[in-house]
């Protein structure tokens, strides 16, 4: 089978943490070939998606002593050449968040890839439709008290009535401009108007002090869970994402968890959203990560796993059952 990633320069990717890394070495160590390319190489032409690009071969990482280990020149790349993406079996977006215009134009050209020819993960509908923030409100039994707004007056009611609360941009991402908030924080006034730029909502929660505990990462394919991490702020930092200095602590999915991943898994398969990543504080779900989720290198390092080969065996899964469906 081929599989294609749509990734970010594969130069600045960190193989011992990055979960496209880890997807690409499953592939190739099932046997499968590999090929990436970029958004902006992306293309149509007679009515059908293309891209420019690479084939590439993984040196991959080495678990020694608790830390994954990589070469220092651990991939190859082939010759640059147009291919039509319906060539591949499966095609991963995979490209990092924010969701710009040039996302955006990326997920409109991939609805021009044949369906019953290629899998996308995630589908371009979902991806449009499941803004990171905004998504997880469909499930507000499950969340913390939370609001959507620009206007100061009422983000100021908000964090009254909650004592304490967290302002988070609604395109942000790994932690970038969340900001803890009181109501007597004297530069409140100039928090919420750098937040919004004056002129865009941003997402308000109440604070939950379970994320000094923690904020875990669940790992949802196909809408069932299928490996966790908890992030546990260092220092002074209340944030607990990896990229803002987060430990990455071995934990286990709660029953309320459970509950959590039942209450979203259906929709996540309604949107055609098979990879993502949730976020849980304190048994109350905050985001829906699924531009593209990271935490499976620090799953598979702390419980022995091979979360990348589980997924790459549902795509393979995923083709046969198409293909008898096709052939009967």
């Amino acid at each position: 089978m081929k599989f294609a990633f749509i990734i970010d320069p594969i130069q600045k990717l960190d193989p011992g943490h990055d979960t496209s890394v880890a997807l690409m070495e499953a592939a190739q160590i099932l046997g499968h070939e590999v090929w990436i390319t970029e958004a902006p190489l992306l293309g149509v032409m007679d009515g059908k998606a293309f891209a420019l690009m690479q084939s590439v071969q993984l040196q991959p990482v080495q678990l020694v002593e608790g830390r994954w280990v990589s070469e220092d020149h651990w991939f190859q790349l082939g010759d640059r050449q147009r291919v039509w993406l319906e060539e591949m079996d499966a095609v991963f977006m995979r490209t990092d968040p924010p969701v710009t215009v040039s996302y955006l134009y990326a997920t409109y050209i991939l609805d021009y890839v044949d369906p019953a020819k290629t899998l996308v993960i995630n589908s371009p509908n979902g991806l449009r439709a499941a803004n990171e923030k905004m998504y997880a409100l469909q499930f507000t039994d499950v969340m913390p008290t939370t609001i959507v707004t620009q206007d100061k007056q009422v983000i100021r009611e908000f964090i009254e009535q909650q004592g304490i609360g967290v302002l988070k941009p609604l395109g942000g991402k790994a932690g970038e401009g969340i900001l803890l908030i009181t109501a007597d924080d004297r530069n409140f006034n100039s928090l919420i108007e750098i937040s919004t730029q004056g002129k865009v909502p941003i997402m308000v929660q109440s604070y939950l002090p379970a994320a000094k505990e923690g904020d875990k990462r669940i790992i949802l394919l196909n809408g069932e869970p299928i490996g966790a991490v908890n992030r546990v702020p260092s220092g002074k930092e209340f944030r607990g994402n990896m990229a803002v200095g987060g430990q990455a602590v071995k934990t286990e999915i709660t029953d309320r968890e459970y509950q959590i991943c039942q209450r979203v898994g259906p929709v996540l398969q309604r949107d055609g959203l098979v990879f993502v990543g949730i976020d849980v504080i304190g048994g109350y779900l905050t985001e829906v990560n699924v531009t593209s989720p990271t935490g499976v290198r620090e799953i598979d390092r702390l419980e022995g796993s091979q979360l990348g080969q589980q997924v790459i065996q549902w795509v393979m899964q995923q083709k046969q059952q198409a293909n008898l469906a096709a052939t009967s």
